[in-house]
């Protein structure tokens, strides 16, 4: 089994390409359509709560340049859709599912939300439906007749008993590249105790074939593929595509879908750009944007950022993400597509705990309830204005000796700037994720605390220490309680 942790996909060049890849983003013009673009695999901080306007356009607060919304949270993301916080944690499975668990989706497998009754549209190189840990999760177009030669449900397709080939053109929506295959087991692979168990892996997979089996493809026929997906039931929408030029067609495809109460989600891209490809750079109005992280919640090298446009862009595991591949194979694949389909799963595993959803609200949810929004960064400690508690001072194992005694509170001391036994002082958000589940941080979210302050001896330990803490002793009073369970 190949494990390559760079570029282990073959199709993750970039850009547009003709019918072979390159690896150059120019773009190649084609006879009927223009534009051409591949799949998406590999081969400044805020802290806020996001907000969503009368006209349905994200507020910026809570955006970050880099990271967007931060990591998707199905168990957040959940609660929220439901109104039920009593998620509680749940071990972790570990070893090639640490996807579903960064996400936290079995926190909520564990109230029953599977993704059940909710059919994912997956837009690639075609699924293989024989796989069995997909086979018995993939759609049937129930009005069709397979083989008959006539299209029995009128929808202008003979036999799409399956799905649909807009690539080719007919009804054959195998995969024979492996993509599709791999995208589809992160979203709805079955829990059968063996493979990969997908994010919502109750739902229904529709294989709608837009890229050929190199992995290349039209952006009309995207666009054809999204019509027929939202016209045949689809709920939510997959795209690990995308090239670098912007589409008309496909953009009025994927308002459409949103029209109609169908989520998009799109892979941000794999140049390591400071901003999505397309289509995901539609993301500012419609659908929702992923980019990658590896297993360490750290952001790829090769995914492209969210950029300044606040787009509804939030991040998922897409590097090392185990999956299956055609001829019941499982391989290890990296890139924005293999984090894409993560949340995909998540907003299926929404729609299967309430399918009154509309496309706006699961929006809204995914980028308030997604890391950034409930948490703190190391690299906001100049953004003052944030109406959240801002808790990005800086404290190192010696303060927290000192402070154990002390609720941390005050103002004009800025960590950073503070040494002690000459070293540095380290980010207290490392601290307080061991505590996140705590029900104070809930009160701790809602207060800003920015401290500025004073080192003017070159970075000498000239900080009055016993003045910086009797200085400081008021404003974190309140959390006291809090700093004794770290402490």
């Amino acid at each position: 089994m190949s494990h390559n942790s760079d570029i282990s996909h073959p199709l993750d060049i970039g850009g547009l390409t003709n019918t072979y890849l390159s690896s150059n983003n120019e773009l190649n013009f084609t006879k009927n359509d223009g534009l051409q673009l591949t799949s998406y695999s590999s081969s400044s901080s805020e802290v806020g709560t996001s907000e969503i306007v009368s006209d349905g356009e994200l507020s910026t607060t809570g955006y970050n340049n880099d990271s967007g919304y931060g990591l998707v949270d199905a168990g957040k993301a959940v609660g929220e859709a439901t109104g039920d916080n009593s998620f509680t944690d749940i071990p972790n499975q570990g070893g090639d599912e640490w996807g579903a668990d960064m996400v936290q989706a079995p926190e909520v497998w564990d109230k029953g939300h599977t993704g059940e009754g909710v059919i994912v549209a997956v837009l690639d190189t075609g699924v293989d439906y024989n796989h069995s840990d997909l086979n018995d999760n993939i759609w049937t177009n129930t009005k069709e007749i397979a083989g008959n030669g006539i299209d029995d449900d009128g929808n202008g397709y003979i036999d799409d008993v399956s799905g649909w080939n807009f690539s080719n053109d007919d009804n054959d929506v195998l995969d024979r590249n492996g993509h599709g295959t791999h995208v589809a087991g992160t979203i709805a692979g079955e829990n059968n105790d063996f493979g990969v168990t997908g994010i919502a892996y109750d739902a229904q997979i529709m294989p709608v074939k837009v890229l050929d089996d190199s992995g290349s493809g039209t952006y009309s026929s995207v666009a054809d593929g999204i019509y027929y997906a939202v016209d045949n039931g689809a709920q939510v929408i997959n795209m690990s595509l995308g090239g670098s030029r912007s589409s008309s067609q496909l953009e009025s495809a994927i308002e459409y879908a949103e029209s109609k109460g169908v989520t998009v989600v799109m892979a941000a891209g794999n140049n390591g750009d400071s901003q999505p490809g397309y289509p995901g750079r539609y993301a500012d109005e419609s659908g929702i944007v992923v980019g990658a992280v590896d297993s360490d919640g750290e952001l790829a090298d090769f995914s492209n950022r969210a950029g300044d446009e606040n787009l509804a862009y939030v991040t998922a595991p897409g590097v090392d993400v185990y999956s299956t591949v055609p001829n019941n194979g499982y391989d290890y694949y990296s890139g924005t597509s293999m984090a894409s389909p993560h949340v995909a799963g998540v907003v299926a595993l929404m729609l299967s705990a309430n399918p009154d959803l509309t496309t706006t609200q699961i929006r809204q949810i995914i980028t308030d309830t997604s890391g950034n929004s409930t948490q703190t960064t190391e690299n906001n400690t100049q953004t003052t204005e944030i109406t959240s508690w801002d808790f990005s001072s800086y404290l190192s194992a010696n303060t927290m000796d000192n402070l154990h005694t002390n609720a941390i509170s005050g103002e004009n001391f800025h960590g950073s700037d503070v040494h002690r036994s000459n070293e540095n002082l380290s980010p207290v958000n490392d601290i307080v994720s061991y505590n996140s589940t705590e029900k104070n941080m809930n009160q701790v979210q809602e207060r800003q605390f920015s401290v500025t302050g004073n080192n003017d001896n070159n970075g000498n330990d000239s900080n009055d220490w016993d003045s910086i803490l009797e200085g400081i002793t008021k404003q974190l009073q309140p959390y006291e309680e809090w700093l004794e369970f770290l402490l």
